[in-house]
């Protein structure tokens, strides 16, 4: 090896001893039980259930509970216990003022979080359990969790810490410190497999929380990508984001969320759009607390903003013949005296031909009003702290798929051929298909956001664009996006959109193993976990005998009736691969107060023989090379090539 590789390791590990006890303290963590991996995706900014499902860590902390109690405790007590570990101080707060013994309450809860909290510690190193832990409580949890099962001449000293607790009246925090410990300790690491954005009231509260979550990666949404390429400034994903939020009555996410002033473009929506648009307009709200007296002005912001996109779009379209996107040149087929649009040869009938900014001559034009408005937008967009710094954790945990402990995530499709052959998808000079394709559409999205305006970044942009519509993007996968024609025409037979073949051929095991062997797994030992597709209630998420699992059954409300079900989750722990079909979440008020729980019901899609160690894992590896480099060193200081330092 390298010896200036070692001697640069020799600073972290100055003595034989230094790297002789490295080597001992990783060899032992390879023998661990591997940390619990929770799957989640599609969120669509529903916080309060996702909230709820990142607390329960789909049900893991009620499966810990009852484990750890079985029947020594009643079914009340164990909710009781399940939905303080998840809500504790609002829980505590109920307690509090209808518990007569308190201090006894208190007592009995201590322990029982303690024994949940060295059930689901038992599996994490000291050092890591450490860092999981309070400050304000470290050190008295540490003795406690680490030593009160096994030294049973300290009951005492363990039952005076307790009793001391209550008494200087730091009970109420040491037991939220305790269920945030437990909520942090029950899962090792979260993925997210896109669409944290649009539909729902608070994706910006998801991606705090992400921010703030211990450990945690993310695989881009189409409709996360056109937030990110909002950020940068790109004009069309700016009026497609401010579109679905008018349609889905969520412009305070906008306004409210991330401080982008809307003025300018009420004005505008008012002064152009005085007739009232027509039905398929209408705002698609779910929440009790939308102000109905916005109706009028989001639908008018809505067509604006759909007028806009159109344009917008249309001169991608045309700067891009390589994208191969000129069927979806609209405006210039609409007969604006006739109020009809030609469409593949056939002339419909439009329902709404108010169009005041239209120029029939010069269809795709903005006229100086919407430019306006636009770079206004723009400069709202791309000057918005809060949403640069989301975006930027995007970017930082982001990426089009990832690769981990053989599990291959993605959110949309890999775009296929009806004969079962990747479709070479043409990106800038190159045709691209499979892993190629997701790596270079990964450079795109990271060049629109960090590179300086110019045409490059520019290009990139729409590139972004294209990923969130185009037939053949790995994240839309469907022949088009037929906007227009929900909003204009009312024959709902132009309004299919036909999905890639990739979703008729994922029961053909060859086609999985094929993807697979695409992105260099191993088939016999590798899986994909694929997001984006709402999974109906009676329909199978499990495909090719557990070779494909698709997570997203509907934590959207606009999906759940449809779905019949509120989102699958998966769980990935040291015993078994399992998914969760969750039932739709009410409130959390409610699930404070009537301890009710997501009931789920669970699939197992795999239980291992033998326990998943961190050997077995990806992290297992780098550990395996550390060790390995470590040994290196020994052998130099043996050897006398590097001398020990007592600095």
């Amino acid at each position: 090896m390298d010896l200036r590789y070692l001697r640069v390791l020799a600073r972290r590990f100055p003595t034989i001893s230094k790297a002789s006890t490295e080597i001992i303290n990783l060899s032992a963590i390879l023998n661990l039980p591997k940390g619990t991996e929770h799957f989640v995706s599609d969120l669509h900014g529903e916080y309060e259930q996702f909230l709820h499902v990142l607390k329960n860590g789909s049900g893991s902390i009620k499966q810990k509970i009852e484990e750890e109690f079985g029947n020594t405790l009643s079914e009340k007590d164990k909710r009781t216990l399940a939905t303080l570990i998840y809500y504790p101080e609002q829980k505590l707060a109920l307690i509090e003022k209808q518990e007569r013994e308190i201090c006894d309450w208190y007592k009995i809860t201590l322990n029982r979080l303690i024994k949940v909290t060295c059930r689901i510690a038992s599996k994490y190193t000291r050092s890591r359990v450490r860092k999981m832990l309070s400050s304000d409580f470290a050190y008295i949890f540490e003795e406690i969790i680490f030593e009160n099962d096994v030294n049973h001449d300290k009951d005492a000293y363990y039952n005076s810490i307790i009793s001391t607790i209550i008494q200087i009246g730091r009970a109420p925090a040491c037991i939220i410190a305790l269920c945030q410990t437990i909520q942090r300790l029950a899962v090792s690491h979260l993925h997210v497999l896109g669409d944290i954005y649009d539909r729902g009231p608070g994706p910006h509260i998801i991606m705090d929380t992400l921010m703030n979550y211990h450990s945690v990666d993310i695989q881009w949404g189409n409709h996360d990508i056109t937030w990110m390429a909002a950020a940068s400034g790109h004009p069309a994903c700016i009026a497609v984001v401010l579109r679905f939020a008018a349609r889905y009555g969520e412009l305070d996410i906008v306004e409210d969320g991330y401080g982008i002033n809307l003025v300018p473009l009420l004005r505008f929506v008012m002064d152009t759009y005085k007739d009232n648009p027509g039905p398929n307009f209408n705002i698609h709200y779910n929440k009790a607390t939308y102000n109905e007296l916005d109706l009028e002005a989001d639908k008018r912001i809505q067509k604006a903003m759909a007028i806009i996109q159109f344009k917008l779009e249309g001169q991608i379209i045309q700067k891009h013949p390589e994208f191969h996107m000129e069927d979806r040149l609209l405006l210039d087929k609409i007969n604006y005296e006739d109020r009809t649009i030609l469409l593949d040869g056939v002339t419909y009938p439009l329902n709404d031909t108010d169009f005041p900014t239209i120029d029939p001559a010069d269809p795709y034009r903005l006229t100086p009003e919407e430019e306006n408005v636009m770079e206004r937008l723009v400069t709202a967009f791309t000057h918005s702290e809060k949403l640069n710094r989301h975006v930027r954790f995007l970017y930082e945990k982001g990426s089009l798929y990832l690769i981990y402990n053989n599990n291959l995530l993605y959110h949309g499709c890999v775009p296929f051929n009806e004969d079962g052959e990747f479709i070479n998808v043409q990106v800038g000079s190159k045709s691209l298909h499979g892993k190629c394709l997701y790596d270079e559409l990964d450079k795109f999205c990271r060049k629109a956001f960090y590179l300086p305006p110019g045409p490059e970044k520019s290009f990139a942009q729409d590139i972004m664009w294209f990923i969130w519509c185009n037939k053949n993007s790995p994240l839309f996968g469907k022949e088009k996006m037929a906007t227009f024609e929900r909003y204009f025409i009312d024959d709902e037979s132009t309004w299919v959109e036909s999905k890639n073949p990739y979703y008729s051929l994922l029961e053909n095991e060859e086609i999985v193993n094929k993807i697979l062997i695409a992105f260099e797994l191993d088939p016999e030992n590798s899986r994909i976990i694929n997001g984006h597709v709402p999974v109906k209630n009676k329909e199978n998420p499990v495909k090719c005998n557990g070779k494909l699992m698709i997570i997203d059954g509907g934590f959207s409300k606009a999906y759940q009736k449809t779905t019949g079900i509120a989102g699958y989750t998966l769980i990935y722990n040291s015993n078994s691969i399992f998914l969760a079909a969750h039932k739709p979440f009410t409130s959390t008020e409610e699930a404070i107060q009537n301890e009710d729980d997501i009931h789920s019901e669970h699939i197992t899609v795999r239980r291992f023989a033998h326990r998943r160690l961190v050997k077995d894992m990806d992290n297992g590896l780098l550990l395996q090379e550390q060790i390995a480099d470590l040994t290196e060193l020994l052998q130099a200081f043996r050897q006398g090539l590097i001398r020990e330092s007592s600095d």
